[in-house]
C-alpha cells in the first residue's frame, strides 16, 4: 500500500486559514463557532465550515431580481400572448435555478398564474445573495405556511391528508390532480 505524504507547507497553510477565517468571523460570534471549537473537526472539514458561515454573515440581502445582471424586469403579462407567457415563464424558472432557486408545489398554477407570482413575489423578495450556495433555496408556491388547503388539494398524500384531519379533527379537501404538471428543475440532493 503506497501511502502519500501530506507536505508540512499545507499545514501550516490550513492553520493561517484557520485563524484567518476565525479573525473574519470575530464581530459575528456566536453560539455556532464556539459549539465548532468543542467539535473537532479535520482542519480542513472546519474551514470550510467557516468560509460558509463567513460568506452567509457577509453576503447582501437584495431583492432576488437583483442577484442578475442585468437585474431581472420581466415584461407586464397583460401585454403577453399564452405562448409569451409560457417561453418567459420557462427562461425566467431557468434563471432562477442557475442561482440555486427552486420552485415548489406549482402545477395548481396555470403558466400567467406562476408567472405573475414570480414576478409579483419571487423577484421582489429581499434573500441572502450568497456566491456560493451549500445547497437550493426553496419557494413554496402552494403557500403552505399560509393556507394548506392547495396543498391538501393537490399535494398531500393519503398519509399526510389523513394526519392532518387527526390533528385538526375535520375532513381535509377534495383530492384533486394538479392541472398543469410540469418537470422543474429540482434539489438534486
Amino acid at each position: 500500500m503506497v501511502q502519500t505524504k501530506r507536505h508540512p507547507g499545507d499545514e501550516v497553510d490550513a492553520m493561517l486559514r484557520n485563524a484567518e477565517l476565525r479573525c473574519e468571523l470575530e464581530p459575528y460570534y456566536d453560539e455556532s463557532i464556539a459549539r465548532l471549537q468543542a467539535t473537532r473537526l479535520p482542519l480542513q472539514k472546519e474551514n470550510e465550515y467557516l468560509e460558509m458561515m463567513l460568506a452567509w454573515e457577509t453576503a447582501p440581502v437584495l431583492p432576488i431580481a437583483q442577484w442578475f445582471h442585468p437585474s431581472l424586469n420581466p415584461c407586464d403579462p397583460s401585454e403577453m400572448t399564452d405562448a409569451e407567457v409560457h417561453d418567459a415563464l420557462w427562461k425566467l424558472i431557468h434563471l432562477l435555478y442557475s442561482k440555486q432557486l427552486v420552485l415548489d408545489f406549482t402545477d395548481h398554477l396555470s403558466d400567467r398564474e406562476l408567472y405573475l407570482l414570480i414576478c409579483r413575489d419571487i423577484l421582489p423578495s429581499r434573500e441572502k445573495m450568497l456566491a456560493i450556495r451549500n445547497g437550493y433555496l426553496h419557494w413554496d408556491c402552494a403557500g403552505v405556511g399560509e393556507s394548506q388547503e392547495i396543498w391538501l388539494t393537490y399535494y398531500a398524500t393519503e398519509e399526510e391528508r389523513i394526519v392532518w384531519e387527526e390533528l385538526h379533527d375535520e375532513a381535509a379537501p377534495l383530492h384533486l390532480e394538479p392541472p398543469y404538471p410540469r418537470d422543474l428543475p429540482g434539489d438534486p440532493s
